[in-house]
């Protein structure tokens, strides 16, 4: 197949979409099918084409200042189809660019697909926007709608947008790597650098941002701390809230965005996992811990809802039960052999989740989407000539 690939996050961007997007490409690139780039043009790079790739104008996020936007002309685009003689469109993300491109597949009548990855209209409630969520929500449905298929995250996911109006959802689900993210890169040293030798270690990997909710982990790591004064509480990733966080809870260990090694360490080298979100669709880190070795307290909810059983691999919260998530922290914490017995089924839990079996599943569906459009194109042509 020619595909276009349309995203508007793409490394060197820190972020789940941006990370999966590059896996994706590759992935596609390595079973032989021509993958168009169309994303926004970084900082010092030049617009226009370059090698598998077109790269739009771009603008830094308001909100998010190390990500961008894209914009560009729905006819520029369409002419690129044209001549990269693109079978297919798929877009990753929900932005300008998105738009644009199925605009500009429908022109020439190519097949889209598209990707519902973020709750943006939840986001609007951290940000004192809650009067626009009705707005994206009306946006996105109709983004989405006007695609062959959508394919999101997970079941609930699933059900939860065929109830406002998605239509033609399809679950692709997320994948870990098992080889990266793996208890064997524990490092007893890593532990002792951050006070820890023998207290257990709290961890957040994610986003710093209001829509996480990460104030409530750092909540729950103070009452850990009334019962286990060794306790230590590790921060993993930066944001808008860096700055404010680290003033408010000194006494816990911010490590920035980490990557590749140093984060698979991390995770390895922690005995519990803590996410509070509730704004995720999935949430791959959740993912990543469960194949460390780490059992997950979690919001009922995205990745957590479905990978997580409650009192074997982790504990799950009810939707909004600040206290209950403070509660459920310190008696995983208080329970150190039931700890270590979930630790062991928290790998065991997402050992189907290799990323060749789910990238290999959407790819029979971009497959299955041309074909489909194709029999469509056939049945129009023989009713016309009826």
């Amino acid at each position: 197949m020619r595909i276009a690939y349309v995203t508007e996050t793409y490394p060197p961007d820190l972020n789940g979409v941006s990370l999966t997007v590059e896996r994706t490409v590759a992935y596609l690139r390595d079973r032989g099918h021509g993958v168009d780039l169309v994303r926004p043009a970084q900082p010092g790079e030049s617009r226009g084409p370059c090698e598998d790739e077109w790269r739009s104008a771009g603008w830094p996020i308001p909100m998010y200042p190390e990500m961008r936007f894209g914009f560009e002309w729905p006819a520029v685009l369409a002419r690129r189809f044209k001549a990269t003689r693109t079978q297919l469109v798929h877009v990753a993300t929900e932005g300008p660019l998105g738009r644009a491109a199925i605009v500009a597949a429908r022109r020439v009548g190519l097949p889209v697909t598209s990707d519902f990855r973020t709750n943006f209209h939840h986001y609007s409630r951290y940000y004192r926007l809650g009067w626009m969520e009705p707005v994206i929500s009306r946006y996105l449905r109709a983004f989405h709608n006007a695609t062959d298929r959508t394919f999101v995250p997970s079941e609930q996911s699933r059900r939860e947008l065929r109830g406002r109006g998605f239509e033609r959802t399809l679950v692709a689900g997320r994948g870990v790597d098992m080889v990266r993210f793996s208890p064997q890169h524990r490092d007893p040293a890593l532990r002792l650098a951050w006070g820890a030798a023998d207290g257990p270690v709290l961890l957040y990997v994610g986003r710093l941002a209001a829509e996480k909710n990460v104030t409530l982990a750092l909540r729950a790591y103070r009452q850990v701390r009334e019962t286990h004064r060794g306790a230590r509480m590790i921060v993993a990733g930066d944001g808008p809230c860096a700055q404010a966080l680290r003033r408010d809870f000194p006494d816990v260990r911010f490590l920035g965005s980490q990557t590749g090694h140093a984060l698979a360490a991390t995770y390895a080298s922690a005995d519990l996992f803590v996410f509070p979100s509730e704004s995720e669709t999935f949430g791959n880190v959740t993912l990543e811990a469960l194949a460390s070795g780490l059992p997950v307290v979690a919001f009922d909810h995205a990745a957590a809802g479905e990978l997580v059983t409650h009192g074997v691999n982790g504990w799950l919260v009810s939707p909004a039960d600040a206290e209950g998530f403070v509660a459920a922290c310190c008696a995983m914490t208080d329970s150190l052999d039931a700890s270590r017995s979930a630790s062991r089924a928290a790998r065991r839990s997402v050992a189907s989740h290799h990323w060749n079996r789910v990238l290999r599943a959407f790819e029979h569906q971009l497959t299955d989407a041309l074909h489909e459009a194709g029999r469509s194109r056939v049945a129009e042509t023989v009713t016309a000539r009826a």
